[in-house]
């Protein structure tokens, strides 16, 4: 039986993809001497928020999420982030592949919004593998060569802890300077008759035009928009 255990040795933002990715590079090592064949690995990510330190300006942008931040000994709980699906081709010992995996900007999704709310440091993640394991065996007599199929064990999990870099990087390639909201359409219609009746340039300009003017400096993050 294959004895796998899997680290997560780094990450970076692919920017070459089509669509916002980070790369994970991860380390799988079959500690029994037992050649794979193949393994149908699945990774679900988990976010770790209560293995984190927070300032006070990132505790605010957080509340929405987890309430206030006297409360967190209850509401800090892991956040989903994604489960990704990918083909580990054969290998004896160990190997390093690399796990992409898409991300949002949507600042709905919980996890989005998470990152967002942090300034630098680090994100720790909590990663969760299941799947099928392909092992090479030799059988007891022949010439041929088997193949034993067994699970990858639901123990097998490793921690990370994302640079906040490689988000930000890969959120300024695809987004510089800006971010996501979803509006009802009453919402946007409403804007739309703002924007006319100020004669404003931009949508940017129409949101800043309703914010109060401590929120347009709020936490040091200053609200800014284009002209153009």
């Amino acid at each position: 039986m294959a004895k796998l255990s899997f680290e997560c040795v780094g990450a970076y933002a692919d920017l070459y993809a089509v669509a916002p990715t980070i790369g994970f590079s991860l380390r799988i090592t079959e500690n029994s001497d037992t050649p794979i064949h193949a393994i149908a690995l699945r990774c679900q990510i988990r976010i770790e928020p209560q293995r984190r330190r927070y300032s006070t300006a990132e505790a605010a942008r957080l509340n929405d999420l987890f309430g206030d931040a006297s409360r967190w000994t209850d509401t800090l709980r892991p956040l989903q982030f994604t489960v990704v699906n990918t083909m580990v081709p054969s290998f004896c010992g160990s190997i390093d592949i690399n796990v992409p995996v898409q991300c949002t900007y949507d600042l709905e999704i919980a996890a989005a919004r998470y990152f967002y709310a942090l300034d630098d440091d680090a994100a720790p993640l909590l990663m969760l593998f299941s799947g099928t394991v392909f092992a090479k065996v030799e059988p007891d007599s022949g010439p041929s060569t088997g193949f034993q199929v067994e699970p990858v064990p639901w123990s097998a999990e490793c921690g990370f802890r994302l640079p906040l870099s490689v988000w930000k990087e890969m959120v300024d390639r695809f987004f510089p300077n800006s971010g996501w909201l979803r509006l009802s359409r009453e919402t946007l219609d409403g804007l739309a008759r703002h924007k006319s009746r100020l004669a404003l340039p931009t949508w940017d300009a129409t949101i800043a035009s309703l914010l109060p003017a401590e929120d347009r400096f709020a936490d040091g993050r200053e609200v800014r928009h284009s002209d153009s």
